[in-house]
């Protein structure tokens, strides 16, 4: 399977990248939410690069090999997530998505139905279905963000949980200072955390009472 790819950017589709990797060239689909940072992960020599979900699209006669790209892991996750709702596959995630992720899972957090109808090919059961199946587990993918802030330094995190959640938030691009800091007001605020996901899930809690 391929988890991840780096190349030329060649051309761009609705939905779509083309990236070109040796003498291949392949066609990935993504997100319009993706797709307008895309050359945030540009390096010196011009190669793009993307997490990958690949799977394959059946049919009764053949299997065709699709790639969906993302800029973080957070973001697959979170695509991964979203095709578990009912009626949900990856062509149908990846038009959908065409709002900020933070902003869906925000939404699916606090149950808006309203919001979730804006997105293409989500109608009122649709989103319903997709509150029913993702309310309370989504939280966390509400950190995801292109800008951070300054704030002042703190101790660094040490237990292993609470790293990967540091991990996490350094890879959404907040300065280490500031995600050690939301850490610590999480652990104050819920004692009885023990595990990253939990904790990044209080993390955004703490963060929309704001």
């Amino acid at each position: 399977m391929i988890s991840e790819i780096t190349g030329k950017l060649v051309s761009q589709k609705d939905q779509a990248l083309i990236i070109q990797v040796g003498g291949f060239y392949y066609e990935v689909m993504v997100p319009a939410s993706v797709i307008n940072r895309v050359e945030q992960t540009q390096d010196a020599e011009g190669n793009i690069h993307l997490m990958t979900y690949h799977y394959f699209q059946l049919t009764q006669s053949s299997a065709t090999p699709v790639l969906v790209g993302f800029i973080h892991e957070m973001e697959r996750d979170f695509f991964l997530q979203f095709i578990t709702v009912s009626g949900i596959g990856p062509r149908a995630a990846v038009k959908a998505l065409n709002k900020p992720i933070s902003e869906i899972a925000g939404a699916i957090d606090k149950g808006d139905i309203a919001y979730l109808k804006t997105l293409p090919g989500i109608g009122m059961q649709r989103a319903k279905e997709i509150v029913a199946k993702l309310q309370g587990k989504v939280g966390r993918f509400g950190l995801i963000r292109d800008e951070s802030q300054k704030i002042k330094n703190i101790s660094p995190v040490t237990i292993d949980w609470q790293q990967e959640a540091l991990d996490v938030l350094l890879q959404l691009q907040y300065k280490k200072p500031e995600a050690q800091q939301m850490i610590q007001k999480a652990l104050e605020r819920k004692q009885d955390i023990q595990s990253a996901e939990d904790l990044l899930n209080e993390i955004y809690k703490q963060k929309v009472s704001l």
